[in-house]
C-alpha cells in the first residue's frame, strides 16, 4: 500500500513538473522574441564612458534589434564633449553606435552648471531636461532594463 502511495505521488510529481517546465519556458520564448530596451547610466565619463560604449557595441553585435539610449549626467557628459581628453577612442564608438541606432542623451542640468553649450558636443547627442528624469521615465513609463556600467 505504502509503495502505491510513493508511486502515485511519484507520477504526480513528475508530471506537474513536466508541465511546470514548459510553462515556464513559454515566457522564456516570448521575451526573446521581444524587443530588448536597454538604458545605459553614465555619470562617470573616465570610470564608465570607454566600458558602456563597449557594452553597447557588444549587445548589438549578440542582439542587433536591441533599443539602447544612453543617459549621460554630472561627470558622465564628459565623454560626448568635443574636446574630451580621449575623443579619439570613443569617437568612432559613438559615431558608430549611432549609426545603428543608440541614442546619446545629456542633461541639460549638468550643462548648465558647467556652463556648457549644444555646440561643445559631438553632433549625436541629444538633449534632455535632466538626465535622472529621463532614466526615470524609459524605465518606469518605457519598460527599459537600467545598465550601469
Amino acid at each position: 500500500m505504502k509503495r502505491i502511495a510513493a508511486l502515485t505521488l511519484a507520477l504526480g510529481l513528475g508530471f506537474s513538473g513536466g508541465v511546470l517546465a514548459a510553462s515556464a519556458q513559454q515566457p522564456l520564448e516570448e521575451a526573446s522574441a521581444a524587443q530588448a530596451k536597454v538604458v545605459y547610466h553614465i555619470n562617470d565619463s573616465e570610470g564608465q564612458a570607454l566600458a558602456a560604449l563597449r557594452n553597447m557595441r557588444n549587445q548589438l553585435d549578440t542582439d542587433p534589434k536591441a533599443k539602447i539610449v544612453a543617459v549621460a549626467h554630472a561627470d558622465g557628459i564628459e565623454f560626448m564633449e568635443t574636446d574630451y581628453k580621449d575623443a579619439d577612442k570613443v569617437g568612432p564608438l559613438i559615431s558608430g553606435l549611432a549609426a545603428r541606432g543608440v541614442e546619446f542623451d545629456v542633461c541639460e542640468i549638468t550643462m548648465k552648471r558647467k556652463k556648457l553649450e549644444a555646440d561643445d558636443f559631438v553632433m549625436e547627442a541629444q538633449f534632455v531636461p535632466s538626465g535622472v528624469v529621463r532614466i526615470t521615465s524609459l524605465q518606469n513609463e518605457e519598460g527599459y532594463a537600467y545598465i550601469k556600467p
